[in-house]
């Protein structure tokens, strides 16, 4: 039966399998500080949010989990952003074991490259860029973290580097106060700049990477899909962030100074389309700021990334068909090359069926529970974009609204499409077709 699997069922399931164990082990006394049990759902679902980095929470990380538990909830969220397949290939690693074709196929399905060549040692250099920025990131929160919280500070770094970069949103600050992300440091540098740089590096993708590292400072010798990305995701971050430092100065940033609020609006740019963390209080923004931020969310990050949303490569094919249409050409160009057709049908369906399912979950949420559509709008969104923002319905999440958010999130981290997909039985479709026709558009 599982020899039969494809590699997204097989993808799909790892993470299902992962999901449940780590639940099992959240609901052990040890894990929590009371040395009580916490019900099996509220453990999938925070379980669900940490393996599929989402950072969407029912209990403050700090306040509710032991030293264990949270050291659970970081390998689930090294496990996540890494991706399982990753992760395996890391024992092969270490037990010097031969990869196989089968496993070489997953490992290109699991991190999106688009060849089978030179795998195994894309999936080292992973491994080892990950080691390092993380725990570059880890020493540079040291520095804050340290004379802040005493040796705890260091155990803070650690965490908060590894998932910063793996796009989760999982913070240890209710030591202060519970639910309080990062707002203590919304004025600290150090801490801002690092953690925005850990989630730019770990959501740009692993083959922008590899070819950053291959080609250097060469932009004209960068493959097609990293200069997209790279220019995509610089535009996504400063547009935003203007916006953000017009529309929240007298809501969300009331109160802040100038070089402050430029911070806070960079950061909730950077933040928003995957990572989770916050230095404002998401409940403030106004209605503007929280129709950018879901549409940030919707957006995400980089493909075969440690971020989710539809990802900015669909995002750019689609704007760019747009924008062509407009235009009056018929192909769609970009960097002096021509996007192929089946790409750019490819993107429209991905986004489509992303919208659809997003679209039916608020419905659904709103119809659970008495939630205004803005709050409900934006738990779907940053459950399925893996985000894990919240205006602050999450603690009040009825057991059928927790399934729903469980089934996003889950969705999310493994793509919607290809739940989609694995779940169904796709048959090969023979050579006949159907005569075509037309409909009035428009």
């Amino acid at each position: 039966m599982f020899r039969k699997l494809t590699a997204i069922q097989t993808i799909a399931l790892g993470f299902g399998f992962i999901i449940l164990v780590g639940a099992i082990l959240l609901m052990l006394p040890i894990s929590n500080r009371d040395g009580e049990s916490i019900p099996f759902l509220h453990a999938l679902f925070t379980s669900t949010s940490a393996t599929c980095v989402t950072g969407l929470i029912l209990y403050d990380t700090y306040s509710q989990f032991s030293s264990f538990g949270q050291g659970v909830l970081l390998i689930l969220i090294q496990i996540g952003g890494l991706g399982f397949m990753t992760v395996m290939a890391l024992f092969f690693f270490a037990f010097n074991k031969r990869i196989g074709l089968k496993q070489r196929m997953f490992l290109t399905t699991a991190i999106s490259t688009l060849q089978m060549r030179g795998i195994v040692r894309l999936i080292r250099r992973i491994l080892l860029g990950t080691l390092i920025f993380e725990s570059l990131g880890a020493v540079l929160l040291a520095t804050q973290f340290y004379p802040e919280f005493g040796v705890k500070g260091i155990w803070f770094s650690i965490f908060h580097s590894i998932s910063a970069f793996c796009n989760a949103g999982f913070d240890l600050m209710g030591i202060d106060s519970p639910f309080s992300s990062l707002t203590r440091f919304q004025d600290n540098i150090v801490v801002n700049f690092t953690i925005m740089g850990l989630i730019i590096v770990g959501g740009i993708g692993f083959i922008v990477w590899d070819d950053l590292r291959n080609k250097g400072f060469h932009w004209n010798r960068y493959e097609l899909h990293t200069k997209i990305i790279l220019s995509f995701t610089l535009g996504l971050i400063l547009l935003p962030a203007g916006l953000f430092f017009f529309t929240e100065r007298q809501t969300a940033m009331a109160g802040m100074g100038t070089g402050e609020a430029l911070l806070a609006s960079l950061f909730h740019s950077v933040s928003s389309r995957t990572a989770g963390f916050n230095t404002v209080n998401m409940a403030d923004l106004s209605v503007l700021g929280s129709l950018i931020t879901m549409i940030l969310m919707f957006i995400g990050a980089g493909s075969g990334s440690t971020a989710g949303g539809i990802k900015v490569g669909t995002f750019a094919v689609i704007a760019l068909s747009v924008f062509a249409y407009i235009r009056g050409k018929k192909d769609v160009d970009i960097f002096q090359r021509r996007l192929k057709t089946e790409m750019i049908h490819q993107a429209f369906c991905s986004a489509g069926f992303y919208f659809i399912l997003a679209v039916s979950s608020i419905g659904i949420l709103v119809g659970l529970q008495p939630f205004s559509l803005e709050d409900a709008a934006f738990e779907v969104f940053s459950a399925l974009g893996t985000v894990g923002i919240s205006r602050g319905i999450t603690g009040t999440l009825c057991p059928f609204s927790q399934a729903l958010i469980i089934f996003l999130m889950y969705s999310g981290r493994v793509g919607s499409l290809a739940v989609l997909i694995s779940l169904s039985n796709r048959k090969k479709i023979g050579n006949l077709r159907n005569p075509e026709d037309r409909i009035i558009i428009g």
